[in-house]
């Protein structure tokens, strides 16, 4: 009878429902900001979500001494939603600088800091140009890479030129590599003022599908960096079909896709909801052509085939829809993007344009 009690106590324990809470995370513990002109007073943001499921309310925020300024939401913050804090720091002592701010919020009875970092000088590097990408003590020339026409087999490899904006040495680390690609920094560890390349080397045997692959990598710009949108560097790579193998005899007899149009004119919207247009494609080869892939670039766009095998000298339709709920919301290319097995347009592109209302 006591263990059956027991029993039925624990089940009526784990049916009560956990309650509601907020939860500040900050996008960083350390900000490194980099160089800050003498005495001209900067402005930083401190980011952060709420990742809780309840309405998250800052208390108050402290700054560790009277060179900061701080500034920060007073009406609370829904859960999954983003804030930011406001930071102005005087930089009127020359030198390396280290301060913290003291959070207060409603997620936890003890406080979290936030810090930032960095240098005040009397003449601030302008690596604007160069390296437009500013992550603070970490500059890039671009936070995109793109692996174009790949063929299956093939270990393409691209380049991340870096600068090391700080005043120390830096060890450059990527996070959340996937398995199909390796990285490789030349230095190791990049001087303080100084560039270096990060090497990324895309192995296409390790990819399971053609067409579009996207991912996301985050470049660590010190030891326990968090990764986010600031440190975010996109990858994307187009797998298409390999014909090395292919005879002559095959080229010959290959399939050969042609579009009745590359370019396609929706118009406007004129208050309906979504647009659709029809093209054809044809196979004017000499054998079946196969559409292994239709993708899209922008979620406004959807798209229908009839037919994904298209027999020698016979045509199908492709539908393309625009939904107007979607259009401005996407900042991906407006066009489609066929992959199939014909060897002389294995990948083909077809624009899509939208007139504004």
């Amino acid at each position: 009878m006591r263990y059956r009690l027991l029993s039925v106590v624990g089940c009526l324990l784990s049916v009560v429902p956990l309650l509601a809470q907020p939860r500040f995370v900050p996008d960083t513990d350390i900000k490194k900001v980099g160089e800050v002109e003498f005495q001209v007073p900067r402005q930083f943001a401190l980011g952060f979500t709420n990742k809780g499921d309840k309405p998250l309310t800052i208390k108050e925020v402290k700054a560790s001494c009277g060179c900061m300024e701080v500034s920060y939401p007073k009406e609370p913050i829904a859960a999954g939603s983003r804030g930011e804090i406001s930071v102005t720091y005087d930089a009127k002592l020359l030198g390396s600088f280290y301060k913290e701010v003291e959070v207060l919020t409603d997620a936890s009875d003890e406080p979290q800091y936030i810090a930032i970092q960095g240098t005040v000088v009397t003449e601030v590097h302008d690596y604007s140009a160069e390296f437009p990408i500013d992550l603070g003590n970490v500059r890039l020339v671009t936070n995109s890479v793109e692996f174009e026409d790949v063929n299956r087999g093939d270990t393409p490899t691209a380049e991340l030129r870096i600068l090391n904006a700080d005043r120390t040495a830096f060890r450059p680390e990527l996070m959340h590599l996937p398995p199909y690609l390796s990285a490789e920094c030349k230095p190791e560890d990049i001087p303080a003022g100084k560039t270096g390349t990060i090497r990324l080397t895309l192995d296409s045997e390790k990819l399971s599908t053609l067409g579009l692959n996207q991912t996301s990598i985050y470049l660590s710009r010190y030891m326990g960096d968090k990764i986010g949108e600031a440190n975010e560097i996109l990858v994307s790579t187009i797998l298409l079909p390999s014909f090395a193998d292919m005879s002559e005899e095959a080229l010959a007899k290959a399939p050969e896709l042609s579009v009745s149009e590359s370019s396609v004119d929706m118009g406007g919207f004129n208050g309906k909801k979504s647009i659709t247009r029809t093209i054809l494609l044809t196979n004017t080869g000499g054998s079946d052509l196969h559409i292994q892939q239709v993708q899209v670039f922008n979620r406004a766009i959807s798209v229908s085939i009839a037919n994904s095998t298209i027999k020698p000298g016979k045509s199908t339709k492709l539908k393309i829809s625009v939904s107007s709920h979607y259009m401005g919301k996407s900042k991906g290319r407006m066009r489609v993007m066929l992959i199939s097995d014909a060897p002389r347009q294995a990948k083909q592109y077809i624009n899509v344009e939208v007139k504004p209302d």
